[in-house]
């Protein structure tokens, strides 16, 4: 079974071409830049830089939303190829190519802090306090986690 699942961030916005012929598809190429972390501390991180092509919907849908820096997780295939450069050279290639791509984060995360602001957002019990209005979610009223059968 060939099937790939991803989580990073766009290195730069999607390079997106059309097809020749009666119906032009959309084809979009951008790279994702997934934390790869090594040892047990997790101290040692390093990135890889994973090519990823989208073809005809889930392209347009990359070349309207996503820009450099946004966090996507993508379910795909490995796709290897070859070619021959301008100097004769034969290069290897390989890529994801996209099955489906959604965004992991929310709008308002984007370049923040995960939805939380610091410390000062935590309660004594570890558990983070709901953020204030404008955040983009509902603030959760006192008392009300008690009632929620899954606690």
């Amino acid at each position: 079974m060939n099937k790939v699942i991803l989580m990073g961030r766009l290195t730069r916005d999607p390079e997106v071409r059309y097809s020749q012929g009666e119906s032009p598809m959309a084809i979009a190429r951008y790279t994702l830049a997934v934390d790869r972390r090594f040892g047990r501390s997790g101290d040692d991180a390093t990135a890889d830089f994973i090519g990823c092509v989208a073809f005809g919907k889930a392209g347009e849908f990359a070349e309207k939303y996503f820009r450099k820096g946004t966090k996507v997780a993508i379910t795909g295939r490995i796709q290897t190829g070859s070619y021959t450069n301008k100097d004769g050279v034969k290069v290897y290639t390989t890529d994801v190519v996209v099955e489906d791509q959604e965004f992991a984060e929310s709008k308002n995360s984007a370049g923040a802090d995960g939805g939380f602001a610091g410390n000062s957002n935590f309660s004594g019990g570890g558990r983070p306090e709901p953020m204030a209005a404008g955040d983009g979610f509902m603030n959760i009223p006192d008392g009300i986690d008690e009632e929620l059968p899954f606690n």
